[in-house]
């Protein structure tokens, strides 16, 4: 019996030589041929069957060329408790939660997605309040960002963290005029020192909690996913889950970097499954929680107060420019891609001239140098990012959530406007693409095309200071431009023979509809290498 799938109908390639087709043929996983209905038609099987495709539009799968799927399937499972402002609207509901989940786990309770400035009424919580709370029992609740964390003194003994422990590299253990610890610390390294036990423990069961979490961005379209924290300590579990098969999504992994750390795999690795592409770097923290690196001060406002940013603060960078250096010179000589997180327009500054250095000592043509987020990321910047080479994945979705909280609760119109300003990227002459950034925000790439085109935040008002994308431009950003920025446009992104079927049918053409109602198409099908993942 032949396994040919023949699709026809409204069919958007992606592929600038011809952009639209009336059929697509997939033949053992591969695109055979798209084109003309009668030209393929001839080349399909007799028993090839056969999806009428009416209303609907088929496209390339999406791709999410930032995301966290080994921790996001960690995080969005049993092991922690979900309390993201996506969930959770108010602080009651989170406080609610939070003492709910501390009597229904007294061997210790790890919650995830404390927001003060969506969740308004919650502010930074003290170690001392972190103890009245949980007691004996150790609490650890992530902020939403993924860039602070917060604990009680139980957390901290079991962590065995005390007020004398160093700081990990890029990050740092708050203290008070006293040098104790205030129960919050900053970046990946303090994150990783509380859920160490946790995350742990759950890599046993990631086989089954990846299965899960992938076929949930299959439901949104994905096919193609990043994973921005890859740790090689993974491996092990990601093997068990390849060979238990539970791999409905291409990914393609970034190594966390580190002073002093060199890449755990040789450049070649992998197949078209699975491989790491490059290397993940960053240069400041989050703008929720005041680390960021800018030339212009928060604003002093009630929501700046909750998250413990002093007034006037410009806030701070996690590396010095000598410690970047080090960094990527550990990596790039060797042919790796970097992908560095950056928000602050003094951090894009300190990195593009990292940059710049690192390519005059090793020229290199191709190196697609990642620029992650680039909230507020100036004009003249991405202009001197095109110069380099360089190429930026954009987080839209803070214009969706936090467009109100940017303009009137953290920067003003001028700065908080022209937030994750796509228009002047691609002005510049960048290739870029959307991202959700794993729990961040909901993975949603019909949203995120949606917001990019009209920055509209969800409570409807439109934030002035920078101008939309096209729904081309748009459609690139999530599919081809997308996979080229992870190496993989030879193999996925467009609709063209030879490469892969991973296709994601839409309940409409998407040309057919306004921006606003972009996000309403439902997915209706995806499939990967031609076999369904979604749907059906």
């Amino acid at each position: 019996m032949s396994t040919e799938i023949l699709f026809l109908g409204t069919i958007i390639t992606v592929d600038e030589s011809r952009p639209r087709a009336e059929a697509l043929l997939v033949r053992d996983g591969r695109i055979a041929a798209v084109g003309d209905a009668a030209d393929v038609r001839a080349e399909a099987a007799q028993d090839a069957r056969v999806v009428e495709l009416g209303e609907r539009a088929l496209l390339p799968g999406f791709v999410e060329a930032h995301g966290h799927p080994t921790d996001t399937a960690v995080a969005l499972s049993r092991y922690m408790i979900d309390i993201r402002p996506v969930v959770l609207a108010t602080a009651d509901e989170v406080m609610q939660a939070i003492h709910a989940g501390i009597a229904a786990r007294p061997d210790g309770a790890v919650f995830n997605g404390w927001d003060g400035l969506l969740q308004t009424g919650l502010s930074d919580p003290t170690i001392q309040q972190l103890d009245d709370w949980g007691g004996e029992t150790p609490v650890v609740i992530l902020h939403n960002s993924g860039h602070v964390v917060y604990f009680n003194s139980a957390a901290a003994r079991r962590a065995g963290i005390d007020r004398d422990s160093p700081d990990p590299v890029g990050s740092h253990w708050e203290k008070d005029a006293a040098g104790e610890l205030t129960g919050k610390g900053f970046e990946v390294g303090t994150v990783l020192a509380l859920l160490g036990e946790t995350l742990a423990t759950a890599q046993r069961d990631l086989p089954e909690l990846l299965a899960t979490y992938l076929g949930s961005l299959n439901a949104v379209g994905i096919t193609t996913v990043s994973d921005m924290s890859w740790d090689a300590q993974k491996r092990p579990a990601l093997d068990a889950a390849l060979a238990a098969g539970g791999l409905s999504a291409r990914l393609r992994l970034y190594e966390m970097s580190g002073p002093g750390v060199v890449a755990s795999v040789p450049l070649h690795n992998g197949d078209e499954l699975v491989r790491q592409v490059g290397i993940k770097t960053w240069a400041d923290g989050s703008p929720w929680v005041g680390n960021i690196l800018l030339s212009f001060p928060y604003l002093d406002t009630p929501a700046t107060r909750s998250i413990g940013v002093e007034p006037g603060s410009h806030g701070s960078a996690n590396y010095t420019r000598e410690q970047l250096d080090e960094v990527v010179e550990r990596y790039f000589p060797d042919g790796w891609q970097l992908a560095c997180h950056v928000h602050g327009d003094l951090a894009v500054d300190r990195v593009l001239d990292c940059w710049e250095a690192l390519l005059e000592r090793h020229p290199r043509t191709d190196h697609r140098l990642r620029m992650e987020h680039v909230g507020a990321m100036t004009p003249a910047q991405f202009e001197r990012a095109a110069a380099l080479g360089v190429t930026a994945s954009i987080l839209i979705d803070h214009v969706y959530y936090w467009g109100e909280v940017l303009v009137d609760d953290l920067f003003g119109p001028d700065h908080g406007g022209p937030w994750a300003n796509a228009r002047a990227a691609l002005d510049a002459g960048l290739r870029i693409s959307f991202h959700n950034d794993g729990t961040v925000t909901p993975a949603e790439p019909l949203r995120n095309m949606a917001v990019a085109m009209t920055r509209t935040t969800r409570s409807g008002r439109h934030l002035e200071g920078a101008a939309g994308v096209t729904l081309d431009e748009a459609i690139r950003a999530e599919t081809i431009d997308a996979a080229w920025q992870l190496f993989s446009e030879h193999e996925v992104g467009s609709l063209e023979v030879g490469k892969f079927a991973d296709l994601v049918v839409l309940s409409a053409d998407p040309y057919s509809v306004t921006p606003d109602d972009l996000p309403g198409l439902t997915v209706v099908e995806t499939y990967l290498a031609g076999a369904r993942v979604h749907g059906g």
